[in-house]
């Protein structure tokens, strides 16, 4: 496999050249300022023309997760192609600006070219840290780079050698190890497989964002500088060894101090101590977290050695606002030349200034791509063979003889869960089988072999069957997430009591049980783990689900097709939390990183003694019918934000605060006593939403809620009547959402008098709420003018009282 992969890349790869230092001072000198910071600008393609390109002489452009051609998620090579050609053509027209320097495209690409419909999806970097192969990960680099060159796309930001301390972290599954000795195999090959094919590499996150307090996404980082890059710059430099051309910056802290304005690490440890020579990009809207930055404005984190800015909506504000900056001398040129030098040097090792456009550099890969497409499911359903880890295997009963009634419970039949997030979308959430066209499900494959074998199968949801199988495969796991939302807040796995339920059902029935776990992380699950017979670790496999049926049954001879060869890249853990300190990571390790059975060794293996009841966090809530979101202060659950267009996520920080784009203002107010309540002044004039919000760090299970016919519930006085429609959205996860509109129980309500409020949950369910994965339980948006005090939000039963409203 490897071999013919090599043999189709030596025909499409085009031949990069060295950078030609005297070539890119000379095009340097020729620059206005105009034109260079327009080099330095990174715009995301829903928000950009070609036209815009070449009149702003802009640099590069993104795809971001969820982002494509015409807004269509089917949309064929030949759209991403023609894109990708009107940017680039548009770059080289030296009419309008007068550079005619070609632009330069940089995508995702994270588990496969995983935005674009009919790719090929390879595991997450969990599973491929599992196999232990930086060969194999090597080839799955050199096959991803394929088939983004394919799309027109020279830019891949990849890998992520992020090392994840707390599996917490929502991004763990983007991590290949908690271990630097693995990130350090295989940096240099995914970094000498992508480049090699023509393509720039991206080293990322720059740094810590593995090792934040608690596993928060974008969190804080505290430890020495030592220590930082002891346990997580192995990888980088490696990386940077390699000559990776560019290094994305981290949205974390380090020491309470935003990486993205850190020059002590952008500039004196990454450029200077570690001598990177090349790009260095920040990441979505990541200025704006700098302190005393916005999304349109931060000369601060151009100073501490952002060399592009990914700047998606509001690139022609940082464009303008970075000019005044250096006009005005608070940015040196020297900085904006040093940056563009590193840019342009990129550029030219591309070979993007040879005069040809997209479409020509990817025609060869093109022109086969059905070919490219059926190689690369190969070696991905290689790839999530080699990375399946088998942890139980009681009496042999893996692999299972394929010529029996084989029962398949849980999710087996769903492609969209087990290639989890980045796909298709950020988050990965709301695909369908038939988003993924040339993909197997696992379900689909047991039951081509199976049946191929003169076996019988059953596919079930909750158990039950029609014919008694001789054995059963239960398949669950995590649903689809990406960083931030896919943070949560302890390890047991979801749904575990009901899958568990299932399990004690058939073994009382005396049928045997295999399951299989699709996880983006380690997690407690030690009450399945116990009533499994076989328990086998799938991580993320992707749209290759015949892998895992390979080494779940036999072949139709009853002979073993393939044996496990997965080891654990991480510490499997015992507990669901460490019990002697919540915010720690879990210490009590059930099996230790490198564990996992063979078929030969799992007769020979002992189960450790299992933990069976989860560690609980002090003063968490044990129902879900009463949610206690904000009175006089935020629950320790939630977390409260201002959104609109300048951040959709600006954390408040309790005091007098207005939003970035000054249409929205929260102040503390008094209604019983002092500061007891959130006085939101809304100034919209129409013409963009604004929105107050609670988020949780991850999604929490509230179907409690209904059980018990519970209200969201607002005390809240109106100051001043809406202007414009109100509406309360409850989410879960966006764009899972519902909203109910609340302009009229405002109008009623007479001015100044604090009232209770009730929705019921009811009616954002029928709105389309999913109420078993709420992350924001009450967010209040309006486009106008709005002055209202809330004193208390809550989830839960209505008071006599208030005023309910009906769902209609």
């Amino acid at each position: 496999m490897k071999r013919l992969i090599a043999v189709i890349l030596s025909v499409v790869a085009y031949p990069a050249t060295e950078a030609n230092e005297q070539q890119v001072q000379e095009l340097l000198s020729k620059m206005t300022l105009e034109q260079k910071v327009g080099q330095m600008i990174q715009a995301e393609i829903q928000f950009i023309t070609p036209e815009q390109v070449s009149q702003y002489a802009i640099g590069s452009v993104l795809n971001g997760g969820g982002s494509y051609p015409k807004k269509d998620k089917y949309a064929p090579l030949s759209e991403w192609l023609d894109l990708a050609d009107a940017y680039y053509e548009a770059s080289r027209n030296s009419q309008s600006d007068g550079s005619g320097i070609p632009l330069i495209w940089g995508t995702d690409a994270v588990h496969g070219h995983n935005n674009v419909y009919g790719a090929t999806l390879f595991p997450h970097n969990i599973g491929l840290g599992a196999t232990h192969n930086p060969s194999l990960v090597g080839d799955v680099a050199k096959a991803t780079a394929l088939e983004v060159r394919a799309s027109g796309i020279d830019w891949i930001f990849a890998p992520t050698i992020a090392i994840a301390k707390d599996d917490r972290w929502g991004r763990t599954y983007e991590s290949f190890s908690d271990q630097s000795a693995l990130i350090e195999a295989y940096a240099p090959e995914i970094v000498e497989a992508i480049q090699g094919s023509g393509l720039a590499a991206t080293a990322k996150h720059f740094i810590g964002d593995g090792g934040t307090q608690l596993g928060d996404d974008q969190g804080n980082a505290v430890m020495s500088l030592e220590s930082l890059l002891q346990d997580h710059g192995a990888g980088y430099l490696r990386a940077i060894d390699e000559g990776v051309y560019s290094v994305m910056a981290s949205f974390n802290s380090w020491n309470g101090t935003k990486i993205h304005g850190s020059y002590e690490l952008l500039t004196r440890v990454l450029k200077e101590q570690l001598g990177f020579e090349g790009v260095v990009v920040s990441d979505w809207n990541g200025i704006g977290q700098v302190e005393g930055c916005t999304n349109s404005s931060c000369p601060q984190a151009i100073n501490a050695g952002i060399d592009m800015i990914m700047a998606p909506e509001l690139w022609r504000e940082v464009l303008q606002d970075t000019i005044s900056h250096v006009e005005a001398g608070i940015i040196a040129e020297s900085r904006i030349d040093d940056a563009v030098t590193r840019i342009l040097r990129m550029k030219f090792k591309l070979g993007l200034f040879e005069q040809i456009k997209p479409s020509t550099r990817a025609q060869a890969t093109v022109a086969d791509i059905t070919a490219t497409r059926a190689a690369n499911r190969k070696l991905a359903r290689e790839a999530v063979r080699q990375s399946l880890v088998l942890l139980r295997n009681d009496q042999d009963l893996l692999p299972l003889n394929p010529t029996q009634h084989i029962l398949v419970i849980g999710s087996a039949d769903d492609i969209g869960k087990a290639s989890g997030g980045w796909t298709l979308s950020w988050q990965g959430i709301g695909n369908a089988n038939a988003d993924f066209p040339t993909g197997t499900s696992i379900y689909g494959e047991l039951k081509n072999q199976i049946e191929n074998a003169g076996g019988t199968i059953e596919l079930s949801k909750q158990g039950e069957f029609e014919r008694r199988p001789d054995k059963a495969i239960v398949v669950f796991g995590e649903d689809p997430y990406a960083e931030g939302l896919g943070d949560v807040s302890d390890l047991q796995a979801p749904d575990l009591e009901r899958v568990n339920k299932i399990l004690r059902t058939l073994r009382e029935q005396g049928i045997p049980i295999a399951t299989v776990f699709l996880t983006g992380r380690p997690m407690w699950i030690n009450p399945v783990l116990e009533n499994s017979a076989a328990f086998v670790v799938a991580w993320l496999p992707g749209s290759e689900g015949g892998g895992v049926a390979d080494l779940l049954l036999r072949d139709a001879k009853g002979e073993v097709q393939f044996d496990f060869l997965g080891r654990l890249s991480f510490d499997w853990p015992n507990d669901s939390l460490n019990a002697q300190d919540n915010e720690l990571p879990v210490e009590n390790n059930l099996f230790p990183y490198g564990y996992g059975l063979s078929l030969a060794s799992a007769s020979l293996a002992k189960l450790p003694e299992l933990k069976l009841e989860p560690t609980k966090a002090s003063g968490r809530s044990e129902t879900s019918a009463s949610v206690r979101i904000f009175n006089a202060r935020t629950h320790p659950d939630w977390e409260h934000f201002l959104g609109e267009p300048l951040g959709w996520q600006q954390r408040y920080e309790n005091g007098d605060q207005r939003s970035n784009g000054g249409q929205l203002r929260v102040r503390r107010a008094d209604t019983i006593v002092q500061e007891d309540s959130l006085r939101l002044l809304f100034r919209g004039d129409g013409s963009q939403l604004n929105q107050w919000y609670w988020q949780a760090r991850a999604p929490k299970d509230l179907s409690g809620t209904l059980e018990e016919e519970s209200m969201l519930n607002f005390m809240i006085a109106v100051n001043s009547y809406p202007s414009e429609e109100v509406t309360v959205r409850m989410d879960c996860v966006y764009p899972c959402s519902a909203a109910v509109s609340i302009t009229k129980a405002l109008e009623a309500f007479p001015l100044g008098d604090a009232r209770e409020l009730a929705i019921p949950i009811q009616c954002f369910v029928e709105n389309g709420l999913r109420v078993d994965r709420v992350d924001t339980p009450a967010l209040l948006v309006t486009t106008g003018a709005l002055d209202v005090t809330l004193s208390s939000v809550n989830i839960g039963a209505a008071s006599a009282i208030s005023t309910k409203m009906a769902c209609n």
